[in-house]
């Protein structure tokens, strides 16, 4: 296997400059085996598994999938115009060239964020055709009749002259604030929101669950990420 200078490497696949990379070397940021490495012109096998980056290890696959629990109040887009991104809050060792959220989130919705450099898997799974569904959990304002609201979700409510998707709605819990999960066939801008505005109720609190049949790693606190198996992946495309 082909050694290459660890700058280098950090270079191409963190999408830095040469100066940045050399700061975060200079800084301890990065280490080699354990090991804190403090020139950059040490020499690795290019695909070692073993760099990490301000403790984040580094992934030299040609492309990564970053499941990241987004936190409310964080832009999900690449580039946030001045406003903090889900690109912005990974950790140093997760960045590199071309990072995009597949799919979008608002501002004050949490939950499952599918980061990535991979175009043509981000086009598949967000393509209507594709029909991936994405499954939220909404605290709303007031007591729903969740039989007649599910038999009008299943129908497809009309959103600006449009009909929508069938989509699936439960009761998880009631009460005066009930909590409900909804699963989509689709992503409209604020189509959760709007949906049950229709209704005459409104979402307090949303958050993304699942991307296809894979669940949100219970495991990660809000603004945590991971990068995905093989496994994984193949669980968001899976019918």
């Amino acid at each position: 296997m082909k050694a290459e200078r660890i700058d280098k490497i950090l270079s191409i696949c963190m999408g830095l400059a040469r100066s940045e990379v050399k700061k975060l070397i200079r800084e301890g940021c990065v280490t080699f085996e354990g090991k804190t490495i403090s020139d950059g012109s040490f020499k690795i096998p290019y695909g070692c598994p073993d760099i990490e980056v301000s403790g984040s290890p580094l992934d030299l696959k040609e492309h990564v999938y970053i499941m990241l629990n987004k936190p409310p109040g964080v832009i999900c887009a690449s580039d946030g115009k001045g406003e903090k991104t889900v690109i912005d809050i990974l950790p140093e060792g997760y960045k590199r060239r071309s990072l995009f959220p597949a799919g979008r989130l608002d501002k004050d919705t949490e939950g499952f964020c599918l980061i990535t450099d991979d175009g043509i898997f981000a086009h598949k799974i967000l393509s209507p055709k594709s029909h991936v569904p994405k499954t939220y959990l909404a605290h709303l304002e007031k007591p729903i009749d969740i039989e007649e609201a599910a038999a009008l979700f299943a129908k497809g409510l009309y959103l600006g002259g449009e009909q929508l998707l069938p989509a699936a709605l439960r009761l998880v819990s009631g009460g005066d604030k009930p909590l409900c999960e909804i699963v989509l066939n689709e992503g409209k801008y604020h189509q959760v929101k709007l949906m049950f505005s229709q209704l005459g109720n409104t979402v307090l609190e949303l958050k993304r669950t699942h991307i296809g049949r894979l669940k949100l790693d219970e495991t990660l606190a809000s603004g945590e990420c991971r990068y995905l198996t093989d496994e994984e992946l193949l669980l968001i495309t899976k019918r």
